[in-house]
């Protein structure tokens, strides 16, 4: 891959998962809730995810799709469902210690759950679509999109972690944190029905 190339992925990269989407504001939450610690098999399992997503899509999964639009429909579906599940959760959480009731979102979670996220299966799709040209080496270029993807990617979604766990170390009003909590609650809301725009 031509350095002008791996510059634009890299920056496709960063802008895609730096800005708001239902990881980002999954693990926001998971910061808030659990603290960074216990949101990092979070992060590491969606940076698996995508990887996984990527190799997929490049071995012709992506072409399924668009064969078959019924397919992401369910996924559509599921995912809304996935993320309406985690607003009410978060709805009716009044305070940090009801959280020890809850369990983080664990590293084969976030991963599957890359597999039911519309944003995620619109990067991927596009970065094998514009980065990875078919011929001989393709294996290694999806490797070193992915590799992309980890080095770039990963601290993009920390940084949405570490911005929850911040939040977590200044709210001890269970006031101000039902407020964060309902705020998430309703953004998780909106991202779901986002998925049918």
């Amino acid at each position: 891959m031509e350095t002008t190339s791996l510059a634009a992925l890299a920056l496709y990269t960063f802008v895609m998962c730096i800005t708001p989407g239902p990881n980002n504001l999954m693990l926001t939450t998971s910061g808030l809730i659990f603290g960074m610690a216990r949101t990092c098999p979070h992060i590491l399992g969606i940076a698996f995810g995508a990887a996984t997503q990527l190799i997929a899509v490049g071995a012709g999964l992506g072409a399924v799709f668009a064969v078959e639009p019924r397919l992401q429909i369910g996924l559509k579906l599921i995912g809304s469902l996935y993320l309406l599940w985690l607003a009410g959760k978060l709805w009716r959480a009044a305070e940090l210690r009801g959280a020890a009731l809850v369990a983080p979102v664990t590293f084969f979670q976030a991963a599957a759950f890359q597999f039911v996220n519309p944003k995620a299966w619109l990067i991927a799709v596009t970065v094998i679509a514009a980065f990875v040209s078919p011929g001989d080496g393709y294996a290694l270029r999806i490797a070193l999109v992915c590799a992309v993807f980890a080095i770039v990617g990963t601290p993009c979604l920390a940084v949405w972690a570490a911005f929850g766990a911040g939040l977590r170390r200044i709210l001890h009003d269970p006031a101000k944190l039902l407020f964060i909590n309902r705020t998430m609650a309703a953004l998780s809301a909106i991202t779901a029905g986002m998925f049918w725009l």
